[in-house]
């Protein structure tokens, strides 16, 4: 009778083992016409670049055949153990600002743009050292991404850009099919507060009817100094510079009279009250309070270097005042010129796969094509479907932005009326106070301490512990080490 009993429990075993296995879907092999098309995309390498071992693509995925809708991607595989760690895409937000330009040459991608030769330098603190990262230019409009079908440029929004955005990540897995089984996150800053929980929803929301083929293995998302709820976004610019002692108490008080910012209308005398406050901006970085601004004799004066206001991007009550919208650089407060002038050479273009179809306007930081945009005034009910729903989500703030500064956040976060389950307390880097962080159930909300509205390019050291953290999904450090 024992070997009866031993047979039985071997077969048990066996189809055990047998169904485990077919349940855990292991890396994709990609078939020869795959992998000829990711080799099409592959970069060999571009001017200025320093020598790396990982490799690199760049290219288009159609997202609308019928109206030659492509978006441009650039991707760059981690430096180390690839093959097992999770895929990352970053979003830049605007509305129709580069996640290249911004994202990947000024803030977290491998190669930083920078004055002179060689023209770009190796980030030792990338987040390719953390994930696989992968960028996007979307909507149609931004940079190299383009539609043959012009009247799409009047009709763009938040949900025409979740909807192509998601479309382009089915696509793309399908061209890098060994990705698919990864854990998937996504993270972005500034408008990217819309991008980034939209996209999320779509995706949450296929999954639950998708086929295998187009499950997405999403795990999370994170934002910084993100666009998320008009009337505290706007209410919290305002208490910062005041608080930050940028503008006059006589200013506030006209504002916190005659502004209600929970509604889209501004009255005249609200409108005389803004004006004064945006007139201090015109002088100092806005994005980085304490950073210099651009002054170099060849460069575009400052004032005028402000991106076009997106029709309809903007709450009504702002939306005279196109200054919300500017976003100048980093530790180079130049930088942004030499990011424009690096990606319309045309053998930088050609190296990246880009402008295929010879684009009749320059790259451009943010874009001048797109004629209107959608939106809605506030993600906060997004979000907490996602939250519910189970998918993890930190939000980060750098404290020197006065664009959307962490009064503002912390307003916003306030609304989710979220329970605290682990008290603000400080986190560290090495020996020194990187931010501030708290746990609430469902969420993380953490500060970078001395960092602007571009959080990895004023704190590198930091912004790399941040993700580092949030994909690992543990707390970051109370104590220095």
């Amino acid at each position: 009778m024992d070997h009866i009993f031993f047979s039985f429990l071997f077969l048990f075993l066996f189809l055990l083992i047998s169904s485990s296995s077919f349940c855990i879907e292991s890396r994709a092999v990609p078939d020869g016409e795959v992998l000829a098309h990711q080799e099409a995309d592959r970069v060999a390498g571009l001017p200025g670049q320093p020598p790396v071992k990982f490799p690199q693509y760049a290219g288009y995925v159609t997202v609308n055949e019928s109206h030659g809708k492509a978006l441009f991607y650039w991707f760059f595989e981690a430096t180390k153990d690839a093959e097992h760690k999770p895929l990352l895409l970053w979003l830049n937000g605007g509305p129709g600002c580069s996640s290249i330009g911004f994202g990947e040459a000024e803030e977290l991608g491998p190669f930083l743009v920078q004055k002179g030769v060689p023209e770009l330098k190796f980030n030792k603190h990338s987040w390719n050292k953390e994930a696989n990262l992968l960028f996007l230019e979307s909507p149609i409009g931004v940079g190299f991404s383009y539609t043959n079908t012009s009247s799409n440029l009047l009709h763009l929004g938040d949900e025409i850009t979740a909807t192509d955005s998601h479309t382009f990540l089915l696509n793309w897995f399908k061209r890098f099919p060994q990705y698919k089984s990864h854990e998937f996150y996504i993270a972005g800053e500034s408008y990217a507060g819309h991008y980034v929980p939209q996209l999320a929803e779509k995706i949450f929301d296929g999954n639950k009817r998708s086929t295998k083929d187009e499950y997405i293995n999403f795990k999370g998302f994170m934002v910084g100094n993100a666009v998320m709820n008009d009337e505290t976004d706007q209410k919290g610019m305002v208490d910062y510079a005041w608080d930050h002692a940028v503008i006059s108490d006589e200013v506030y008080d006209d504002i916190r009279r005659s502004c209600d910012f929970s509604k889209e209308e501004a009255g005249s005398a609200c409108d005389m009250a803004l004006d004064e406050y945006f007139a201090v901006y015109s002088i100092i970085d806005m994005y980085s309070l304490y950073a210099p601004v651009c002054v170099e004799s060849n460069s575009t004066p400052y004032s005028s270097r402000r991106s076009r206001m997106v029709a309809g991007a903007a709450p009504k009550i702002f939306s005279k005042h196109s200054e919300w919208h500017q976003k100048p650089a980093g530790y180079d407060p130049c930088v942004s010129e030499h990011t424009s002038a690096y990606f319309n050479r045309p053998d930088v273009q050609s190296a990246l796969h880009a402008n295929v179809t010879g684009i009749s306007y320059p790259w451009t930081h943010c874009s001048n094509v797109i004629e209107g945009w959608n939106s809605v005034s506030s993600l906060l009910q997004v979000i907490r479907k996602l939250i519910n729903g189970g998918i993890r989500v930190w939000v980060f703030s750098g404290d020197t932005d006065g664009r959307v500064p962490v009064t503002a956040t912390r307003l916003t976060l306030q609304k989710l009326g979220l329970a605290t389950v682990q008290k603000w307390k400080p986190w560290y880097n090495h020996q020194q106070v990187g931010g501030w962080t708290v746990v609430y159930d469902g969420l993380t909300f953490v500060t970078i301490r001395g960092a602007g509205h571009q959080v990895p390019t004023f704190a590198p050291k930091q912004a790399q512990q941040l993700v580092r953290h949030f994909l690992a999904g543990q707390q970051l450090p109370s104590a220095a080490f």
